[in-house]
């Protein structure tokens, strides 16, 4: 399966080829490639697939994919949690 997550752009440089640039993922910072997407700036979206930036997204709907990942991972940790019953059975 393949994942994409969007992040907002902090810094561009396009002194480098391909351009790069630094993109943070809900305060995890990280250098992607800005190549594809030339028109991009700084406080704008995109969706980031392995390090590149493969599309702009409009910042309501990023924030709103981001608030959905979120309560995904919440679900996650309560998947990991034992059921007691279910623990008292083993």
């Amino acid at each position: 399966m393949c994942l994409a997550i969007p992040g907002k752009v902090l810094e561009i440089d396009r002194t480098v080829q391909p351009a790069m640039g630094k993109v943070s993922f809900g305060g995890i910072q990280k250098q992607v490639c800005l190549e594809w997407v030339p028109d991009v700036k700084v406080g704008e979206y995109v969706v980031v697939h392995v390090g590149f930036a493969i599309s702009a997204m409009d910042g309501e709907e990023a924030l709103k994919t981001l608030k959905l990942f979120e309560e995904m991972d919440g679900a996650m940790e309560e998947l990991k949690t034992p059921d007691p019953e279910e623990k008292a059975l083993q």
